[in-house]
């Protein structure tokens, strides 16, 4: 693993905004940022792979465990929405897409610092932005795959095979006004498209709900009998029209029994579970010795931080979940590149590990502002 200087494509903005990247800027700054790049070998990707897909089956492992031992309330779900999540965990419902984040600096097996499940973004960069950099910049190189990537290859097999269970039409949904999560929902809406569904959009502020039918709708009175939501299930059992959730017939993706692993509270109970896997970090409901950092279980993009060093409060981030509660991780020990800390995000995509990003920060916490980075695979 190795950073590398390289030179901007010169129309790199108009690139990129072909592709849909449109907030490839952010403040000024630049988010996606291709003057560099980070370089892997094949047995770096190969060891990066197997974490992602063995992680995602310790996960699984976790869910079953919360569900037979009704842990519900260390996830802070309703005990309302309770069957709800059983009898999806139980139908096994279908999940489309997550994003672990690993600390992993080319030393000793990637690290999971926290498991996006529920609504993970910078899925446009890591899937096509990433790769059609690669096929300009190094065109010998994408065509013999020098990029671990086939994020792309397998949403479209997951949609597929949701349509061989289901032909439904689905509606795709996000939060009105924040490009980065319309793009996302676009990206995967043409996929879903591309698989042979029928589909439509609407802003999460438009869904509205019919008591008789028992199920959602949209603008034209259409009933939802599908929908991808970019809106975190925590946030969703809270709202208005959040009590009729359980009642309703609409599907749901992510499915609720992500609500589990969408929480932090995932975090202790891996530990908990696995305390001799290499992919984890100790971690606790409660302070740890030693250095550690502290998260809200409901925290996204970095919000309400606390990086403890000593006793002593070293780094801390603002953001709307300062009240907690939180779960507390033992700080992990990688080495900065240039004085940047790079994270991975490795995407599971229907079951399956099958890509990463890399996302770089100035410091030790990764926030939606820190810049997006390609990377190849060398020999």
């Amino acid at each position: 693993m190795d950073r590398i200087a390289s030179q901007p494509r010169p129309d790199w903005q108009k690139r990129v905004e072909h592709i849909g990247l449109h907030h490839h800027t952010l403040n000024g700054e630049r988010y996606w940022d291709e003057s560099i790049h980070y370089t892997f070998r094949a047995s770096e990707i190969d060891g990066i792979e197997a974490a992602t897909q063995q992680l995602h089956e310790m996960c699984l492992e976790v869910v079953q465990q919360v569900i037979e031992e009704r842990l519900f309330g260390l996830f802070f779900i309703p005990p309302a929405f309770e069957e709800m999540v059983v009898r999806s965990w139980q139908a096994q419902d279908p999940s489309i897409y997550g994003r672990f984040d690993l600390a992993y600096d080319g030393s000793g097996a990637p690290r999971l610092l926290e498991y996006n499940a529920d609504t993970p973004t910078a899925l446009v960069e890591a899937s096509v932005a990433q790769w059609f950099w690669l096929q300009d910049t190094d065109p010998r190189a994408a065509e013999e795959g020098m990029q671990f990537n086939s994020i792309h290859e397998r949403l479209l097999d997951a949609w597929k095979e949701l349509r061989q269970r289901d032909r439904s039409p689905i509606h795709f949904s996000a939060m009105s006004g924040v490009v980065e999560d319309y793009v996302t929902v676009e990206y995967l809406r043409d996929t879903a498209l591309q698989a042979g569904f029928q589909t439509d959009y609407l802003d999460v502020e438009h869904v509205g709900y019919n008591p008789r039918q028992r199920d959602f709708r949209d603008r034209q009175e259409r009933p939802i009998r599908r929908l991808f939501k970019l809106y975190p299930w925590e946030f969703l059992i809270k709202d208005d029209f959040g009590k009729f959730v359980p009642e309703a017939r609409t599907a749901w993706i992510e499915p609720p029994w992500k609500m589990i692993l969408s929480c932090k509270s995932i975090l202790p109970l891996l530990w908990e579970r696995f305390p001799d896997s290499p992919f984890l970090v100790p971690a606790s409901f409660d302070p740890l010795p030693g250095d550690y950092i502290r998260k809200p279980i409901h925290g996204r993009e970095g919000s309400n931080m606390q990086v403890v060093r000593g006793g002593k409060v070293a780094l801390e981030t603002g953001g709307p979940y300062g009240e907690g509660p939180f779960v507390y991780q033992q700080l992990t020990s990688a080495r900065q590149f240039e004085g940047c800390t790079p994270i991975l995000g490795s995407w599971i995509i229907n079951g399956v590990a099958c890509g990463m990003g890399v996302r770089e920060g100035d410091d030790l916490i990764t926030t939606n502002t820190s810049r997006f980075v390609p990377h190849q695979m060398v020999s």
